[in-house]
Protein backbone atom coordinates (compact mmCIF):
# COMPACT_ATOMS: atom_id res chain seq x y z
CA UNK A 1 0.00 0.00 0.00
CA UNK A 2 0.94 3.62 -0.51
CA UNK A 3 0.33 6.82 1.00
CA UNK A 4 -3.52 7.12 -0.35
CA UNK A 5 -4.39 3.78 1.07
CA UNK A 6 -2.60 3.96 4.39
CA UNK A 7 -4.47 7.34 5.10
CA UNK A 8 -7.44 5.72 3.98
CA UNK A 9 -7.05 2.83 6.19
CA UNK A 10 -6.04 5.00 9.27
CA UNK A 11 -9.78 6.35 9.42
CA UNK A 12 -10.47 9.61 10.33
CA UNK A 13 -7.98 9.51 13.71
CA UNK A 14 -5.70 12.42 12.87
CA UNK A 15 -3.31 10.69 15.09
CA UNK A 16 -3.30 7.74 12.94
CA UNK A 17 -3.70 9.93 9.52
CA UNK A 18 -0.23 12.11 10.74
CA UNK A 19 1.27 8.39 11.90
CA UNK A 20 0.49 7.18 8.34
CA UNK A 21 2.75 9.49 6.35
CA UNK A 22 5.13 10.21 9.14
CA UNK A 23 5.78 5.74 8.89
CA UNK A 24 8.04 6.21 5.91
CA UNK A 25 10.44 8.77 6.86
CA UNK A 26 10.83 7.25 10.40
CA UNK A 27 13.12 4.63 11.80
CA UNK A 28 13.63 2.49 14.45
CA UNK A 29 12.37 2.54 18.15
CA UNK A 30 9.48 5.52 18.22
CA UNK A 31 10.68 6.01 21.94
CA UNK A 32 13.75 8.06 20.53
CA UNK A 33 11.94 9.94 17.72
CA UNK A 34 10.56 13.41 18.06
CA UNK A 35 6.89 12.41 17.36
CA UNK A 36 3.59 13.06 18.72
CA UNK A 37 2.29 10.66 21.22
CA UNK A 38 -1.07 10.61 19.11
CA UNK A 39 0.93 9.45 15.86
CA UNK A 40 3.03 6.44 16.97
CA UNK A 41 -0.27 4.52 17.20
CA UNK A 42 -0.23 5.02 13.43
CA UNK A 43 2.96 4.37 12.33
CA UNK A 44 2.74 1.39 13.71
CA UNK A 45 -0.39 0.67 12.47
CA UNK A 46 1.21 1.29 8.75
CA UNK A 47 4.19 -1.37 9.95
CA UNK A 48 1.31 -3.56 10.55
CA UNK A 49 -0.55 -3.43 7.92
CA UNK A 50 2.73 -3.52 5.24
CA UNK A 51 3.17 -6.78 7.57
CA UNK A 52 0.01 -8.15 7.14
CA UNK A 53 -0.98 -6.97 2.94
CA UNK A 54 3.06 -8.91 2.61
CA UNK A 55 1.84 -12.01 3.76
CA UNK A 56 -1.17 -12.41 2.11
CA UNK A 57 -0.58 -15.75 -0.56
CA UNK A 58 -2.05 -13.20 -2.99
CA UNK A 59 0.49 -10.84 -3.07
CA UNK A 60 3.10 -13.26 -3.76
CA UNK A 61 1.18 -14.87 -6.96
CA UNK A 62 0.75 -11.42 -8.25
CA UNK A 63 4.79 -10.45 -7.38
CA UNK A 64 5.34 -13.72 -9.78
CA UNK A 65 3.81 -11.89 -12.35
CA UNK A 66 6.38 -9.69 -13.20
CA UNK A 67 8.69 -10.64 -15.28
CA UNK A 68 12.65 -9.47 -14.68
CA UNK A 69 13.89 -7.08 -14.23
CA UNK A 70 10.45 -5.70 -13.01
CA UNK A 71 10.00 -8.04 -10.61
CA UNK A 72 12.40 -7.27 -7.89
CA UNK A 73 10.61 -4.29 -7.92
CA UNK A 74 7.10 -5.03 -8.31
CA UNK A 75 6.56 -3.97 -4.68
CA UNK A 76 6.81 -0.74 -5.73
CA UNK A 77 4.93 -0.45 -8.89
CA UNK A 78 1.90 -2.83 -6.99
CA UNK A 79 1.81 -0.37 -3.96
CA UNK A 80 0.92 2.69 -6.78
CA UNK A 81 -1.25 0.41 -8.99
CA UNK A 82 -3.16 -0.41 -5.87
CA UNK A 83 -3.46 3.50 -4.93
CA UNK A 84 -4.69 4.38 -8.77
CA UNK A 85 -7.13 1.59 -8.04
CA UNK A 86 -8.29 3.19 -4.74
CA UNK A 87 -8.70 6.15 -6.01
CA UNK A 88 -10.61 5.38 -9.30
CA UNK A 89 -13.33 3.35 -6.90
CA UNK A 90 -13.31 5.99 -4.25
CA UNK A 91 -16.55 6.87 -3.90
CA UNK A 92 -17.38 3.04 -3.43
CA UNK A 93 -15.06 3.03 -0.21
CA UNK A 94 -15.32 6.59 1.34
CA UNK A 95 -18.12 8.77 2.65
CA UNK A 96 -16.16 11.87 1.52
CA UNK A 97 -14.78 13.03 -1.55
CA UNK A 98 -11.41 12.16 -3.04
CA UNK A 99 -11.03 15.95 -3.08
CA UNK A 100 -11.86 16.85 0.57
CA UNK A 101 -10.12 14.33 2.07
CA UNK A 102 -6.79 15.33 -0.46
CA UNK A 103 -7.66 18.99 1.61
CA UNK A 104 -7.97 17.37 5.09
CA UNK A 105 -5.26 15.50 4.81
CA UNK A 106 -2.75 18.91 3.94
CA UNK A 107 -4.85 20.89 6.65
CA UNK A 108 -3.47 18.31 9.31
CA UNK A 109 -0.13 18.07 7.94
CA UNK A 110 -0.15 21.72 8.06
CA UNK A 111 -1.01 21.93 11.63
CA UNK A 112 2.11 19.27 12.63
CA UNK A 113 4.60 20.98 10.07
CA UNK A 114 7.05 21.94 13.06
CA UNK A 115 7.49 18.51 13.86
CA UNK A 116 7.32 16.81 10.43
CA UNK A 117 10.87 15.51 8.52
CA UNK A 118 12.06 17.38 5.63
CA UNK A 119 12.00 14.35 3.21
CA UNK A 120 8.31 14.72 4.20
CA UNK A 121 8.03 18.09 3.96
CA UNK A 122 9.70 17.67 0.86
CA UNK A 123 7.79 15.01 -0.36
CA UNK A 124 4.21 17.08 -0.26
CA UNK A 125 5.67 20.22 -1.79
CA UNK A 126 5.93 17.61 -4.59
CA UNK A 127 2.37 16.36 -3.85
CA UNK A 128 1.67 19.79 -4.13
CA UNK A 129 3.23 20.63 -7.23
CA UNK A 130 1.49 17.38 -8.78
CA UNK A 131 -2.07 17.53 -6.94
CA UNK A 132 -1.48 14.05 -5.42
CA UNK A 133 -3.56 12.66 -3.53
CA UNK A 134 -6.16 13.24 -6.05
CA UNK A 135 -4.04 12.69 -8.99
CA UNK A 136 -3.13 9.17 -8.42
CA UNK A 137 -7.12 8.64 -10.16
CA UNK A 138 -4.71 9.31 -13.55
CA UNK A 139 -2.51 6.43 -14.74
CA UNK A 140 -0.11 9.03 -16.50
CA UNK A 141 0.37 10.20 -12.61
CA UNK A 142 1.22 7.19 -11.35
CA UNK A 143 3.21 6.18 -13.89
CA UNK A 144 5.56 9.75 -13.45
CA UNK A 145 5.10 8.80 -9.61
CA UNK A 146 7.33 5.38 -10.75
CA UNK A 147 9.59 7.40 -12.75
CA UNK A 148 10.33 9.67 -9.66
CA UNK A 149 10.71 7.27 -7.60
CA UNK A 150 12.85 5.16 -9.22
CA UNK A 151 15.20 8.33 -9.88
CA UNK A 152 15.15 8.58 -6.19
CA UNK A 153 16.87 5.12 -5.92
CA UNK A 154 20.42 4.75 -5.69
CA UNK A 155 20.56 1.92 -8.10
CA UNK A 156 19.70 1.62 -11.43
CA UNK A 157 16.24 0.13 -12.01
CA UNK A 158 13.21 0.04 -14.37
CA UNK A 159 10.94 2.08 -12.82
CA UNK A 160 11.17 4.44 -15.80
CA UNK A 161 10.00 1.60 -18.25
CA UNK A 162 6.89 0.65 -16.58
CA UNK A 163 4.71 2.35 -19.16
CA UNK A 164 5.94 -0.49 -21.35
CA UNK A 165 4.46 -3.46 -19.29
CA UNK A 166 1.22 -1.10 -17.85
CA UNK A 167 -1.30 -2.49 -19.92
CA UNK A 168 -0.46 -5.84 -18.89
CA UNK A 169 0.09 -4.89 -15.34
CA UNK A 170 -3.21 -3.73 -14.89
CA UNK A 171 -5.65 -6.27 -15.04
CA UNK A 172 -3.98 -8.39 -12.96
CA UNK A 173 -3.08 -5.58 -10.08
CA UNK A 174 -6.88 -4.71 -10.67
CA UNK A 175 -8.14 -7.94 -9.95
CA UNK A 176 -6.08 -8.45 -7.27
CA UNK A 177 -7.08 -5.00 -5.39
CA UNK A 178 -10.31 -6.54 -5.04
CA UNK A 179 -9.48 -9.41 -3.26
CA UNK A 180 -6.79 -8.11 -1.14
CA UNK A 181 -8.22 -4.42 -0.05
CA UNK A 182 -10.98 -6.27 1.88
CA UNK A 183 -8.60 -8.54 3.52
CA UNK A 184 -6.54 -5.35 4.67
CA UNK A 185 -9.28 -3.51 5.78
CA UNK A 186 -10.35 -6.06 8.27
CA UNK A 187 -6.95 -7.11 9.43
CA UNK A 188 -6.64 -2.92 10.11
CA UNK A 189 -10.35 -3.43 11.83
CA UNK A 190 -9.09 -6.29 14.10
CA UNK A 191 -5.84 -4.67 14.76
CA UNK A 192 -6.92 -1.20 16.02
CA UNK A 193 -9.48 -3.38 18.40
CA UNK A 194 -6.78 -4.73 20.34
CA UNK A 195 -5.59 -3.19 23.86
CA UNK A 196 -1.89 -3.77 23.11
CA UNK A 197 -1.30 -1.94 19.57
CA UNK A 198 0.34 1.12 20.73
Amino acid sequence: MNFLAHLFLAGDDEGLRLGAMLADFVRGNLDNARIPLAARRGILLHRYTDQFIDALPEMAHLRERFKPPFRRYSGIIIDLAFDHELAVRWDAYATVSLQQFDRDVRDLLARYNTVLPEKLQAFMRYADRRGLFAAYRSEAEVLLSLRGVGRRLSNDNPLDKVTEIWADVKPFTHRAFSTVFPQVQQGVSDWLQKPDTG
